[in-house]
């Protein structure tokens, strides 16, 4: 069995280990494994669905579609880590700027495939919304069970 980890039910955020200590990065991404098992759930659901309603195209455009928002979060949620293990203050900057060039990338990709007459591209862009939705919703369900720091404003402090 592994010891409890900052972020999971009974842990206390203040037992995260600092920006710089060891493990500071990985302790900041519990909030990962429910949206990435819920999109993992909508994959192996969505895909041989859409496999048998719209071909090999409509279940390479879910897979795409899926992979590039697990893609996107991640690659938001490792950065604000990241800054936030590094020093607080960069948390903001560096999440302005992962958010800003994600879209402008997903926007070139999408514009390129768009040209190419893909016949998976409607799959592909239902797909994003769909898994925008789950991830969301998985999050925020991890969110509203997550213990919430608490602070004693009793009159001795």
């Amino acid at each position: 069995m592994t010891a409890p980890r900052a972020g999971e039910p009974g842990v206390s955020p203040m037992s995260a280990p600092r920006a710089g200590e060891p493990g500071a990065i990985r302790a900041r991404l519990p909030h990962l494994r429910l949206p990435l098992l819920a999109c993992a759930v909508l994959g192996a659901v969505g895909i041989p669905a859409a496999a048998l309603l719209r071909g090999p195209a409509g279940a390479a455009g879910v897979a795409a579609g899926i992979g590039l928002v697990i893609l996107s979060y991640l690659i938001s949620s490792l950065s604000v880590a990241w800054a936030d293990a590094v020093h607080p203050r960069l948390i903001m900057s560096v999440g302005l700027v992962t958010y800003a060039t994600k879209i402008v990338f997903l926007g070139v990709v999408m514009a390129a495939v768009a040209a190419t007459g893909w016949p998976g591209l409607p799959d592909l862009g239902v797909s994003i919304i769909v898994a925008v939705v789950v991830w969301t919703g998985a999050h925020l369900t991890w969110a509203l069970r997550s213990p919430l720091p608490t602070v004693d404003r009793s009159p001795e402090h």
